[in-house]
């Protein structure tokens, strides 16, 4: 049994009743629904680039998309979204936490598509322990039972905290426990450091994003199978210096844009042409832009590509 299912055609209301329903009389449906979905290789074979659709904010606690404080809180509306967006062509998949994953799972909205399960969410947003961020999420062994594609986790380090150091420890490890499992890892780092008023920002200049990015690079035993998630600087036209840091593979991350869409389009295209940029993962600006029209902003987003 599903709860609901999603084709080209676009997604059908998601029925939380029959979802919750199936989850407590029929928890093993999730584990089902994983064996028989029909995978894909990560990079498809036409296009070799990634379009990927991230909800993994709300297990941090970051709920707000602009002013909009609770604006990823209704759990039913960000499914409709989500499904939405991986219905229209060239979006390759999602990346989320368990939570959002099985209930993809269960509205079959995952098939022939790329998931990536997201590691690491004990860093809090606003939280004092914010960059003591624990891997809280899948594990490897999960990503590989469920038959997942990928993992992604983040690396936010301020060498004035010192909880930076168990966050980059247990990131070198898991990207060891991946790499053994053949399963690619996409790792999202960056230098982040507190303002006065206690609030974590990170450093989006060219300087900061070049050594986090060589941070990351050299972390755990094997590289093989680390890809890097990487924002767009500041000033967009030091990409080219940044990008230079490392042979990984890289897909560009959107963060909240605000009410400026277009210009994150022309900062996301430049960088697009970049040699080892592969794609893009974008999240609230997509599922959430401010004029509301989701199918728009998803297929700009894929037009890029």
């Amino acid at each position: 049994m599903r709860a609901g299912r999603v084709g080209h055609e676009g997604p059908l209301d998601v029925d939380v009743s029959a979802l919750v329903q199936l989850r407590a009389r029929h928890p093993e449906a999730i584990a089902e629904a994983a064996a028989r979905r029909p995978r894909r290789p990560l990079l498809d074979d036409n296009t070799g680039r990634l379009m990927i659709v991230a909800a993994d904010h709300p297990a941090r606690g970051a709920l707000a998309v602009g002013d909009r404080k609770f604006a990823m809180a209704s759990r039913a509306d960000l499914l409709e979204r989500l499904c939405l967006a991986l219905s229209r062509p060239g979006v390759d998949g999602v990346l989320a936490t368990a939570d959002i994953l099985d209930d993809l799972l269960l509205l079959g909205a995952l098939d022939h598509k790329v998931v990536l399960g997201s590691m690491n969410r004990g860093g809090l947003a606003g939280a004092s322990f914010e960059l003591d961020d624990r891997f809280t999420g899948h594990r490897p062994r999960d990503i590989e039972r469920l038959g997942f594609d990928a993992g992604k986790l983040l690396l936010r380090i301020d060498y004035d905290d010192p909880g930076s150091l168990r966050t980059l420890e247990s990131t070198a490890r898991a990207i060891d426990e991946m790499a053994e499992r053949q399963l690619p890892v996409f790792v999202e780092p960056f230098l982040s450091r507190r303002r006065a008023d206690g609030k974590l920002v990170n450093d989006l200049s060219a300087d900061a994003v070049i050594k986090s990015i060589a941070i990351a690079s050299g972390l755990g035993g094997s590289s093989a199978y680390t890809w890097l998630k990487v924002p767009v600087t500041e000033n967009p036209d030091d990409m080219a210096r940044v990008m230079e840091t490392s042979t990984l593979p890289a897909v560009l991350l959107g963060g909240d844009v605000g009410e400026d869409q277009e210009g994150a389009y022309e900062k996301w295209r430049g960088a697009l042409q970049l040699p080892t940029v592969q794609g893009l993962v974008v999240g609230r600006s997509l599922l959430y832009p401010a004029d509301g029209d989701v199918t728009a902003a998803v297929d700009t987003a894929v037009g890029l590509l």
